[in-house]
């Protein structure tokens, strides 16, 4: 069998090729260039390869093959390096991974920042990532499944919580739809007449009840993204995200609905954490910034509309 290049070997290859000569290498890695010399020469004939020509030139040029050769080197030593990254931010109490749980009526230009931020910041800690709804985001945290949550609540929440932004939700349908079409405010005895798309708690958590519903008829969905393609289709009327629905209002996809028992309304969005751990530096992190995300994303939203009041709304 023969013998694998060590990662010392690797390492000597990746240092000549940036440095551009043996000597530099050795310099740069504290050898001397003899070390360097031989270290290459002993990968070259364990490899059986030629991975530098030194003859008629001063310095040592790459071969085709070493090219190659040296672009797995370089993997290699990353991931030694990560390694050795990943054991000393252990050793300094950072977490291996963080298991993090949104609601979909999470801002997505809040999360995509947060999570480009957050790689940058900690590329050794792994990222679990889950989306879902209403009763869902505190059934992970209390659960163990998630380290944090983010979301808004309903009902009681055995959970530390940290206040960290709001959302708003916006009665809307499309613009052919009957309500969109009466005069207003339209009266409840209207709103009631006209099927309510509803997205439904998929934890136990408000079983039996609901909040924000006025429709006689009723559609129970289990996800937000469906019940916007429907609404845009006519197929029935319901709260959305502000956010979620800007750019469907701007170019008359969707409009706002202006409902006597139902006007916009903005509900609290908390981060969430066991109540019986402090989170570690990495979720730490995480709660504030999305906490900053979430403060400038807010100050673009425009003000509450008359009536509105801070509750969590289901539909």
């Amino acid at each position: 069998m023969q013998p694998n290049p060590t990662l010392d070997q690797l390492q000597i290859l990746v240092t000549v090729a940036d440095t551009g000569s043996f000597s530099a290498a050795g310099r740069k890695l504290n050898r001397a260039q003899s070390v360097i010399s031989y270290a290459i020469a002993n990968l070259e004939a364990q490899l059986g390869l030629k991975l530098f020509e030194r003859e008629g030139t001063r310095e040592p040029h790459l071969t085709d093959v070493g090219r190659a050769t040296l672009e797995d080197a370089r993997r290699m030593v990353g991931v030694l390096q990560r390694i050795r990254s990943r054991v000393d931010s252990h050793k300094q109490g950072l977490e291996a991974e963080v298991a993090l749980s949104v609601d979909v009526a999470l801002p997505s230009t809040v999360l995509v920042r947060v999570l480009k931020a957050f790689e940058a910041q900690f590329p050794t800690v792994m990222l679990r990532l889950h989306a879902g709804t209403l009763g869902l985001i505190p059934d992970h945290v209390a659960n163990g499944h998630a380290d944090l949550g983010i979301g808004g609540l309903l009902g009681e929440v055995d959970a530390h919580l940290v206040r960290i932004g709001f959302m708003s939700m916006v009665p809307a349908a499309a613009p052919s739809h009957p309500l969109a079409l009466l005069p207003k405010p339209v009266p409840l005895e209207e709103v009631r007449e006209h099927i309510q798309l509803v997205v439904s708690d998929q934890s136990e958590r408000t079983k039996g009840r609901d909040y924000g519903v006025y429709a006689y008829r009723t559609w129970r969905l289990t996800d937000m993204r469906t019940k916007h393609a429907l609404m845009r289709e006519g197929l029935g009327w319901g709260g959305l995200p502000r956010w979620l629905i800007a750019d469907d209002v701007a170019n008359g996809r969707l409009v706002e609905l202006d409902l006597e028992p139902y006007r916009e309304v903005r509900s609290p969005l908390y981060a969430m954490h066991r109540a019986d751990r402090s989170p570690k530096p990495a979720a730490a992190w995480l709660i504030d910034q999305f906490k900053r995300q979430l403060g400038c994303f807010n100050e673009f939203e425009p003000n509450q509309a008359p009536g509105a009041t801070a509750h969590q709304s289901a539909p």
